[in-house]
């Protein structure tokens, strides 16, 4: 899926994998092939997964700075396309709760903001809601959780989800999943989606229920 995106320009690469509720990262900078040889990125086990490829934009090109982005003390990681225009205002305010960054980027927030909301009861679909309406900017965003929850949420910036007969995809780009299904949801701005096993909900940043036709993309 990754390699299926290099048309767009990148900088660095990186994937997290979930095995049995243990979050595993390697991200690196290089191209997908060179990134994959140094780290084996194929090698990496798990039930989910999520990967992204880069364009620096706040912080320089180095390893910490690449996706994805991990939480302090829980096992969830993002992935991140946009601008998070907010950042520095809640980095200070993550780092004041004692929140620990590790890259100079802006999509890090997002990360530190699902953990807390995420704490306070462990609810997904709150911790979605409440971190989606703390954001300012574009964005769009998938979340591993260690429960095995894969989450996504949109505004300005696309997110399409594939939709195959045993489970899903989530991806900014319908070259992402074609080789695997045509079918496919593209999620309106201020849309959520939250994936557990088989099941998808879609609701939007105040938590009502939202309904998507799926539509057939033609492969040409």
């Amino acid at each position: 899926g990754l390699q299926k995106m290099e048309y767009r320009g990148y900088d660095s690469v990186g994937v997290a994998t979930l095995n049995s509720g243990k979050l595993l990262i390697r991200k690196g900078i290089g191209k997908v092939e060179e990134v994959n040889r140094s780290l084996g990125l194929t090698e990496m086990v798990g039930q989910l997964g999520i990967g992204h490829t880069r364009w620096a934009t706040h912080g320089g090109i180095i390893d910490s700075n690449a996706h994805p982005h991990s939480a302090c003390t829980t096992n969830l990681a993002i992935v991140h396309n946009g601008i998070i225009e907010n950042h520095q205002e809640l980095k200070e305010e993550l780092l004041k709760k004692g929140h620990t960054f590790k890259s100079e980027t802006d999509s890090e927030v997002i990360a530190h903001l699902l953990e807390h909301y995420w704490a306070l009861n462990n609810d997904v679909k709150e911790a979605m809601m409440n971190t989606c309406n703390r954001l300012k900017g574009s964005f769009a965003f998938v979340a591993i959780f260690e429960d095995s929850t894969l989450c996504g949420a949109r505004y300005d910036e696309p997110l399409i989800i594939g939709i195959q007969p045993d489970g899903y995809f989530i991806s900014s780009d319908v070259l992402g999943f074609l080789d695997y299904t045509d079918r496919a949801i593209f999620l309106d701005n201020r849309d959520i989606v939250i994936l557990e096993g088989n099941n998808i909900s879609l609701i939007n940043f105040d938590g009502e229920k939202v309904n998507r036709t799926p539509t057939q993309v033609a492969w040409e």
